[in-house]
């Protein structure tokens, strides 16, 4: 072992023990570090959005994220990376990095009372540092090649159900991304207030990006999205992110497991599967609570009577419909695969768990499970990553 992987073993065991030391305070721990951030540098509060109780929170979950990936190089470089591009988009620049990292060892030395040292404090700089430097080296090669966001208008707005909105954008510049990933969107409603949505169609000539909203109480942008939102409207999308995506060299099946909103990435993976011509077997088992949740199964219907390839499993909680009633979870463990396949899961967070775990009893390796983060929202600048829920409706689930 070279005297750079010790120190590097003896800095995450440091790192460890000193969250599990603030671990009961986290909460003070993260309010102090936003008051003295914005004490030091005003102007940072303007990054971020009115309401700061979801993103204390997101701090520290963050933080346990990078400590949980430290053994994993390419993981946490892979992640951080992700985290420096998507923080263009709040207007963060390489020197509030400094500042930041500052404000956070300060407020980790306050609250962690004796078990503060030295070697604690230094651990936590060279983390910090090689963290920061990622993230900003990460931020500044993307600028020389996408902008810090994208300005979208919306083209159309339908209402399928009381509660659901499919919004259609027409971005102002090319948008790049894959079937199966999501994107941010602020809205002028709520300036600074950023939420994850997967977009419901591939890649086209046409450059629209379509998203299925479900307005849910005291969601912010989810109901400016529903109630609020008409054609004309300008809004603010994010960089595409997401690893649920279609390997085309797979041999195998399809199956697609979905539940409300979190059909829309599902949809566009099976847009195109039919683009390329692949014509691989897909079942897609789409699950509700009641008939009326299933409200995009007409049009998944009709796709399967287009294409020979791909059959839909209707699945309603308290009903039988088309001889299948149950959670889609029951459902799936019935009527599930016996044969190898890749399986893409998309919808409410219990039922992406619930199906994983009947999935993987059913035999199917984990690695042939894809899924987005469950119950994950992204968060603001200065370490604001995937991390607890938030009140809107997420289109997405995950790893």
């Amino acid at each position: 072992m070279s005297e750079h992987d010790s120190e590097f073993d003896t800095d995450a065991e440091l790192i460890r023990n000193n969250l599990e030391v603030v671990a009961p305070r986290a909460g003070d721990l993260t309010s102090h570090f936003y008051a003295l951030l914005f004490l030091r540098e005003p102007a940072l509060r303007d990054l971020f959005p009115p309401a700061m109780d979801t993103q204390r929170d997101r701090l520290v979950q963050a933080l346990v994220r990078i400590v949980g990936d430290l053994d994993n190089a390419g993981e946490l470089s892979g992640y951080l990376g992700r985290l420096g591009r998507d923080h263009r988009k709040y207007d963060v620049l390489t020197e509030h990095y400094a500042i930041v990292g500052e404000c956070l060892i300060a407020a980790l030395a306050r609250y962690s009372g004796d078990a503060w040292n030295r070697a604690t404090a230094d651990a936590w700089g060279r983390a910090y540092t090689n963290a920061a430097r990622i993230m900003s080296g990460a931020a500044e090669f993307d600028a020389t090649v996408n902008p810090p966001h994208w300005m979208a208008e919306i083209v159309a707005h339908e209402r399928p159900a009381d509660d659901i909105a499919v919004v259609t954008v027409r971005p102002e510049h090319p948008f790049p991304y894959r079937a199966g990933q999501y994107t941010t969107v602020e809205t002028p409603w709520w300036p600074r207030v950023w939420r994850p949505y997967s977009i419901a169609n591939a890649p086209g000539d046409h450059g629209l990006l379509t998203f299925h909203v479900r307005a849910v109480p005291a969601g912010w942008v989810s109901n400016a999205l529903v109630h609020k939102a008409h054609p004309g409207d300008r809004i603010k999308l994010g960089p595409a992110q997401g690893e649920m995506v279609l390997d085309h060299f797979a041999p195998h099946p399809v199956l697609c497991v979905g539940g409300g909103t979190g059909i829309a990435p599902l949809k566009a993976i099976i847009e195109e599967i039919a683009y390329v011509g692949s014509q691989r077997a897909v079942d897609f088992f789409y699950g509700a609570s009641t008939h009326s949740g299933l409200y995009g199964l007409d049009e998944l219907l009709r796709l399967s009577q287009r294409m020979s390839w791909f059959k839909v499993r209707p699945a309603v909680d308290d009903m039988t419909l088309a001889g299948i009633s149950g959670a889609v979870a029951e459902v799936l463990s019935e009527y599930g695969p016996r044969y190898d396949c890749d399986a893409y899961l998309s919808g409410p967070p219990e039922m992406v768990r619930d199906s994983a775990r009947v999935l993987r009893r059913l035999g199917l390796p984990s690695s042939h499970i894809h899924h987005d983060p469950v119950a994950a929202g992204f968060g603001q600048p200065g370490f604001g990553p995937p991390g607890a829920a938030d009140a809107d409706d997420l289109t997405f689930a995950g790893h």
